[in-house]
C-alpha cells in the first residue's frame, strides 16, 4: 500500500543574501601593513595578516596568482579563524606578481649569473632569507602551493634551520618536461608582448583546476578567468619563464642508515596535499616517494580538482590544524571546538529579512 503524504507548512524561512564569487581584496582579510623588501636580486611584495609577535606562517603563491587570489578565500574561511589567532601570516608575492605591479625592467633572458634577468627558482627561494631578516624571523612554517611550494622547498634545502615545516599544495620536485617547456614558452611569448591569449588562459586554467574544470567549478573558473587580466602579463611571463626553466630539487630517499644522515633531503616535517582531480597529482605522488617517510606525510583529497583551497578549505583547514598539532602547536584546539564557535558566528549574524526572495539569497526552511 503506498503511503500518504502529508502536507507540510514551511513556517519560517530566514533568508540571508549571498555574497558573490570574488577575488579583489577583502577588508576582512585583516592585512595589517605590507612592505616591499629589497634583496640582492628584486624586490619582494610581503603582506602581514595576525599578531607579529606570534610564530610564523609564511605563504607562497601559485603561477598566475598572488597573495590575494590564492590565499584570501581559504584564510578568510571560517574554520581557519580559531587557528590563525595564534600565529602571523607573512605572505609572499613572487617579484611583480602583486595587484598593481609596474612592468618589471629586466629580461628574463638575461644573464642570470649577474642578476639582470627575473630570479630563478633557486633565487626566489634564496630570496626569503631577507623577509625573515627584515621581520626578525628566526622560523617560519611554509604553506606554498604550485610554483610557491617548489619554492619553498628550495628556501628548507637552502636554509634548513630556517624551516620549521612545510605545507605544500600541489608541489611537484621534478624539472619541467618537454611537452610542458614548449607549452609554457608559447604563453610566456604573448605575455611578453602584453597580449593574453585564449591559450594562455587555458593553460592556466588547466594548471590550476585540471581538465574537468569547466565541466565542474563553472562559476570559480569564471572568477579565476577574470583576475588573469588583473596581473602584469609582461611579469607573469617572467614567473612563468623561472617555473618552467626549473632544476629538479635533487632530493631523494634514503633508506641506509650510515648515508641518511648526508642525503640531500627536507629535514622539517612536510605535509604534501593532492586531490584526485589535479594535473599534478602524478607529481605529487612521485615527491612523496622521495621523501623520508619518517618526517613526510601525503594526503589526496577525493571530489575535487586542482583548487583544494577553494573547492575543500574544510577538509585543508582540518588536515593543516592536525598537521600543526603534530608539532607541538595548539594542542588544545579541537575541531568541536572550531565547529562550536563557527555556528555561534553564524547564530549572532544578522539574517537579511526580506517577505520575498530576491536572486542571489539562500531560504533555511523551518518545517512544522
Amino acid at each position: 500500500m503506498a503511503e500518504k503524504l502529508t502536507e507540510i507548512e514551511l513556517a519560517g524561512i530566514q533568508l540571508e543574501e549571498s555574497k558573490p564569487r570574488t577575488l579583489a581584496k577583502d577588508p576582512s582579510y585583516n592585512i595589517l601593513q605590507e612592505d616591499d623588501i629589497d634583496t640582492a636580486v628584486g624586490v619582494l611584495h610581503v603582506a602581514v595578516q595576525g599578531d607579529r609577535s606570534k610564530p610564523a606562517i609564511l605563504t607562497y603563491h601559485d603561477l598566475g596568482l598572488n597573495h590575494m587570489t590564492c590565499f584570501q578565500g581559504f584564510f578568510n574561511f571560517a574554520d581557519m579563524q580559531p587557528l590563525l589567532r595564534h600565529f602571523c601570516v607573512y605572505h609572499v608575492n613572487a617579484p611583480g606578481q602583486q595587484e598593481g605591479a609596474i612592468p618589471l625592467t629586466h629580461s628574463v633572458e638575461g644573464d642570470k649569473g649577474q642578476g639582470t634577468g627575473y630570479p630563478t627558482m633557486d633565487q626566489l627561494g634564496e630570496m626569503i632569507l631577507p623577509v625573515l631578516q627584515y621581520y626578525g624571523l628566526k622560523r617560519v612554517i611554509g604553506f606554498g602551493v604550485g610554483a610557491g611550494a617548489n619554492i619553498l622547498c628550495r628556501f628548507a634545502l637552502q636554509h634548513p634551520e630556517k624551516c620549521d615545516a612545510l605545507f605544500l599544495v600541489n608541489c611537484t620536485a621534478t624539472a619541467a618536461g618537454w611537452t610542458e617547456w614548449g607549452y609554457q614558452k608559447l604563453n610566456s611569448w604573448y605575455l611578453k608582448m602584453g597580449v593574453i591569449t585564449a591559450t594562455t588562459e587555458e593553460y592556466l586554467l588547466w594548471h590550476w583546476f585540471g581538465k574537468e574544470a569547466k565541466e565542474r567549478n563553472t562559476d570559480l573558473v569564471h572568477v579565476f578567468k577574470d583576475n588573469i587580466k588583473q596581473i602584469n602579463p609582461h611579469n607573469m611571463a617572467s614567473f612563468i619563464d623561472a617555473y618552467v626553466q626549473r632544476t629538479d630539487l635533487g632530493i631523494s630517499r634514503e633508506l641506509d642508515l650510515t648515508k641518511k644522515k648526508d642525503a640531500k633531503t627536507l629535514k622539517c616535517n612536510v605535509m604534501l596535499v593532492g586531490s584526485a582531480g589535479s594535473p599534478h597529482l602524478d607529481d605529487v605522488v612521485a615527491m612523496n616517494s622521495r621523501l623520508d617517510p619518517s618526517n613526510s606525510n601525503v594526503l589526496n583529497i577525493s571530489d575535487c580538482s586542482g583548487m583544494v583551497l577553494e573547492e575543500q578549505p574544510a577538509k585543508v583547514a582540518e588536515a593543516f590544524r592536525l598537521f600543526l598539532q603534530g608539532m607541538g602547536h595548539v594542542p588544545s584546539l579541537s575541531q568541536t571546538k572550531i565547529v562550536a564557535e563557527r555556528d555561534a558566528a553564524r547564530r549572532n549574524s544578522t539574517p537579511f529579512d526580506s517577505p520575498a526572495r530576491k536572486p542571489g539569497m539562500e531560504a533555511t526552511a523551518t518545517v512544522c
